[in-house]
């Protein structure tokens, strides 16, 4: 069977993804739902003992490689970057899943969370997303940022800070959609509702509430509507997508 039939069948088989926020969560469930239609994964963590235990899951079904990366550090990416200059293969999809929350009331509310929230939410997707840009434009590609429900619209008095950075990174997605898609590069945004992840976990312990993970959004169920999108024939794109638990708290 040739490479064209192959891709007819199956579009995402050989082509390479990246993924931040690999370590756990929606990134993880994401790289793994990636690596079990053919792609090639590069996962993107800064825990080092959960960033191995997805690669070693993600290899199991297909190439995977991690990269113990604090993406809140001023040049982190750099060696990321140059490896990818490197590698022949080029970049085929980008996908934004790592992640920073902290609430307050701004009364309350530390700059230095505001600014740390700030670094991983905002400034590193973006940097990332524009040091790529040359291998995206090159392979027509596609990038995906993992939104939040407050990003659409921040109507909780504690969640100012980490609004304003979902804010600037659905700007920064409208934006960019329009400077590259005449390059055939796709952009999607995806606005989550409450998630059954460790940082959702965590919220619910600061805010007192029993935690039950069930009756939320699964990270299996992001995952499979970004693979979904992914697949889209080239012929049109799916630019935003919002997504909430079934079961309303």
């Amino acid at each position: 069977m040739n490479s064209a039939q192959t891709d007819q069948k199956n579009p995402l088989s050989g082509r390479v993804a990246l993924v931040t926020g690999a370590s756990s969560g929606i990134g993880r469930a994401v790289s793994l739902a990636l690596a079990r239609e053919g792609a090639e994964i590069l996962a993107v963590g800064r825990k080092a003992d959960a960033l191995a235990e997805a690669v070693a899951a993600a290899r199991a079904l297909s190439d995977a490689t991690g990269f113990l990366i604090d993406l809140s550090a001023p040049d982190a990416i750099q060696p990321l970057v140059k490896h990818l200059e490197k590698d022949a293969r080029g970049l085929d999809i980008l996908v934004h899943c790592a992640g920073l929350f902290h609430q307050d009331l701004m009364r309350d509310a530390r700059l230095e969370d505001f600014d740390a929230q700030y670094a991983v939410n905002v400034r590193a997707p973006y940097l990332l997303t524009k040091a790529l840009l040359p291998m995206l434009a090159a392979a027509r590609g596609q990038i995906v940022f993992m939104n939040s429900s407050v990003g659409l619209a921040a109507k909780r008095a504690e969640i100012g800070q980490y609004g304003a950075t979902k804010h600037a990174l659905r700007a920064i997605a409208d934006s960019l959609r329009e400077e590259v898609n005449p390059k055939g590069i796709r952009v999607l945004s995806l606005y989550l509702g409450r998630t059954a992840t460790p940082m959702q976990q965590s919220l619910y312990r600061t805010e007192g509430k029993d935690y039950h993970p069930k009756t939320l959004i699964q990270p299996e169920d992001v995952a499979s509507v970004v693979v979904q999108a992914l697949m889209l024939p080239g012929t049109a794109e799916i630019t935003d997508i919002s997504m909430r638990p079934m079961q309303k708290s």
